[in-house]
């Protein structure tokens, strides 16, 4: 080993390189044999310095103290040079050897001085050495053959070089044998192949441990977990890739293919933790078990619950929710829907509960655009209203009793098939609006317990907000609202807030009373596609559910051997408010709650004072209305995803749309009083049709009716005028958007 060092010995002065590209002499201090380098020290500004140098360095600045070795000729090795040649001289002047150093290692005084006595001159090219003859003009043999043995001779850093460089040649055909082994495994025409590979390497190292039937069911107020779909026949026949991956009962994680600046393409795996997940392999009955069943219970405790399904359109939202699907028919049995219903009639006849003599209900409505529709009366328009008690009324909603399991069924089929869908690019047959299903338990005609069984729109149409189409626009506006509204109740929930913004949308105004008081349960069942077509969806899907409930990730969460590969989504931020829910309310919005809906609905025309009150609606609207207050509260909760734009839109869509009812309110009065009108004109004429007639009876008559028409129907005209001008408003609003926000619902 100590011939690989040279002529390097101890006190040796040498050159070396700075890191900074100076060059000076420094001392040798130590020989290191295990890995090939030398100590070094040297004196700057008083100051003793040193550091370690390995071999290759210190031969490529000081050629001279290199080791002595000679390459045995090869038979393939080309003639020498003519000895006059150029490069040979280079060669022999810069492989000059020197006479060899006493092997005896002397003192370090002596060595010290030894070698201080050799001049040091760093720069200067040495002259070469003399020949042994005294005609240089006449090349002798002994002089030919020693510049042959200099042309010959390599040194350390040469050798390294040339062993690197075989190296990368060998690696790079290991490579290309790889690469065209795998191109005969593989089905080139998969246009992501190599991401393939990639996602199936990294699934290689992990360890899966999945949810099963073993594990425990956990009690939570609010649970929040994630069902993964397998791939359908449209993603399998474009040959998408599956880039989900479910490797124990709570993680989810995301292969989200990326590309570097110089198009090298890589994974970026993303992680996330929920109460439970589920992979593409699960039935709807070992999603209800942990989800849903457990909610059962709490409706016979005087409680509400609430079952949420969220998700992409054509994640399998409808399919969890209302069961099976075999092209446009639904087999209902096998849905959250039906076996909700089905333990719910098991339970009746426990003792504990059989002697309540409880009734069992159910209703079926959808939301489609902030208006409510009774699945279960020919789609039914149906009213929202607030009482003086501040509890909301779903004015003519149908309550149908059912007796078993098979009534139910009958009920989410006649529902189902009522239900606003159409056609995306995802899903021939998408869901458009929120439906929800709710099966109600009375004792003696009040309310003992409800379960709320809602399947939501498809939260991609939330992030269509600015569409040419208004109602498209309305569709969205209505969707990205509402499931603001609704996972800001949800968090409420979590965190006994005084006040949660329930009137910010029509869905969480229905499901008010599932979102107070402390014996409420809710459990979101968030469905994901798993192609990579879906990747932004299905990540924004992830981010909802985990900002729902913030669940923390830690690295021995995620069950592979490699490390924390996995990032932790960021949370918006939250603010706190506080708001005192049951304070009294002002005078004038009494006036706007306390509607009595019998009038409209009997037949009977509401008095002009009542119609009065839509005179100063816009004034009303944006001054102290309840749901500008909730809506405001949401949109400042909400900052990362509603821009000062947006809110402006979605406070002109919410007067819109309450301009809308009220005119249409009006409408429907004025119709009425039409109709009492023909008739007292019809009496009028038979009275003119006798010979002795009153005259002034039917001048003075006649007048008071066109007195009146005039009056409601310049009123109705001024009314369309306002709502015209709003529907301008919210078309403005909506071309103002602020397109920068990407992690719109």
């Amino acid at each position: 080993m100590a011939s690989a060092f040279g002529k390097i010995v101890v006190g040796t002065y040498v050159e070396i390189k700075r890191s900074d590209g100076r060059i000076h002499q420094a001392m040798v201090t130590s020989l290191n044999e295990d890995n090939e380098s030398v100590t070094v020290e040297w004196i700057e500004n008083g100051d003793t310095k040193g550091k370690e140098i390995d071999l290759e360095s210190i031969f490529a600045l000081n050629p001279d103290v290199a080791p002595d070795e000679e390459i045995a000729p090869s038979p393939e090795t080309p003639p020498p040079p003519t000895p006059t040649s150029v490069k040979v001289n280079k060669i022999a002047k810069n492989r000059r050897t020197i006479a060899p150093i006493k092997t005896d290692t002397p003192s370090r005084d002596n060595r010290v001085v030894s070698t201080r006595a050799r001049p040091p001159q760093p720069q200067q090219p040495e002259p070469a050495p003399p020949p042994p003859s005294q005609q240089p003009s006449q090349p002798t043999q002994a002089q030919t053959q020693q510049q042959l043995q200099n042309a010959r001779r390599k040194s350390n850093c040469v050798k390294e070089v040339e062993k690197l460089q075989e190296k990368r040649e060998r690696r790079r055909l290991q490579q290309q044998e790889l690469r065209e082994k795998r191109a005969q495994e593989v089905d080139t025409t998969i246009p992501n192949y190599e991401i393939m590979y990639m996602i199936r390497d990294f699934r290689a190292s992990l360890d899966y441990r999945p949810l099963t039937t073993a594990d425990l069911i956990e009690e939570h107020r609010i649970c929040v977990c994630v069902r993964k779909r397998p791939l359908n026949k449209k993603e399998l026949t474009m040959k998408d890739l599956d880039v989900i991956t479910i490797p124990s009962k709570d993680v989810v994680m995301v292969h989200e293919p990326k590309q570097k600046v110089d198009l090298t393409r890589y994974l970026e795996n993303q992680t996330f933790r929920f109460d439970y997940a589920f992979d593409d392999s699960t039935t709807n009955e070992m999603v209800y078990r942990f989800t849903a069943r457990p909610l059962v219970e709490t409706i016979f405790e005087r409680g509400m619950a609430t079952c949420f399904a969220y998700g992409q359109t054509g994640s399998g939202k409808t399919h969890t929710m209302g069961g099976d699907f075999s092209g446009k028919n639904q087999d209902c049995s096998k849905g959250v829907y039906a076996l909700a219903a089905r333990d719910v009639f098991l339970m009746l006849k426990k003792p504990i509960y059989k002697k309540l003599d409880l009734q069992v209900y159910a209703t079926f409505f959808e939301i489609y655009s902030g208006k409510v529709f009774d699945l279960l009366n020919r789609k039914a328009k149906l009213r929202v209203l607030e009482d003086g008690k501040q509890q909301v009324q779903v004015v003519g909603l149908q309550e149908k009793e059912v007796k078993c399991t098979e009534d139910v069924l009958k009920l989410i089929e006649v529902g189902n098939s009522c239900r606003t869908s159409g056609q995306t690019s995802a899903n021939a047959h998408s869901s458009r609006s929120h439906a929800v299903f709710q099966i109600i338990l009375r004792r003696k005609g009040k309310m003992h317990g409800k379960f709320s069984l809602i399947d939501l729109a498809g939260n991609e149409r939330g992030a269509d907000t600015s569409s040419a189409d208004r109602q498209t626009r309305l569709e969205g506006a209505e969707i990205n609202k509402s499931l603001l509204a609704l996972k800001e109740c949800i968090r409420a929930l979590g965190r006994n807030k005084p006040h949660t913004p329930f009137r910010a949308s029509k869905l969480t105004q229905v499901l008010r009373d599932s979102f107070i008081g402390e014996n409420s349960r809710t459990c979101m069942i968030a469905t994901i596609s798993p192609g990579m077509t879906s990747c932004e969806n299905t990540l924004n899907t992830l981010r909802y559910a985990n900002r729902v409930k913030e669940f923390g990730i830690s690295p021995s969460d995620i069950p592979f051997s490699q490390g924390g590969q996995g990032s932790r989504p960021e949370h918006s931020p939250t603010n706190t408010f506080e708001y005192d829910d049951f304070a009294p309310i002002s005078p004038s919005r009494v006036k706007e709650l306390t509607v009595d809906p019998n009038q409209v609905i009997e037949g009977v025309r509401p008095t002009i004072h009542a119609v009065n009150q839509l005179d100063l609606l816009d004034e009303d609207w944006l001054s102290s209305s309840p749901q500008r207050d909730d809506l405001k509260l949401l949109c400042e909760q909400n900052e990362e995803e509603v821009s000062p734009q947006l809110f402006t839109f979605h406070e002109a869509v919410s007067q819109m749309v309450e301009m809308e009812e009220q005119v249409l309110e009006d409408h429907r009065a004025v119709f009425q009083e039409s109709i009492r009108w023909l008739e007292d004109e019809k009496v009028l004429l038979e009275m003119t049709e006798e010979v002795d007639y009153d005259v002034d009876s039917y001048a003075t008559q006649l007048e008071q009716i066109l007195d009146q028409k005039i009056d409601i129907l310049t009123e109705l005209r001024d009314k369309v005028k306002s709502f015209r001008s709003a529907l301008q408003e919210e078309e403005q609003a909506s071309k103002q958007i602020n397109p920068k926000r990407p992690r719109a619902l």
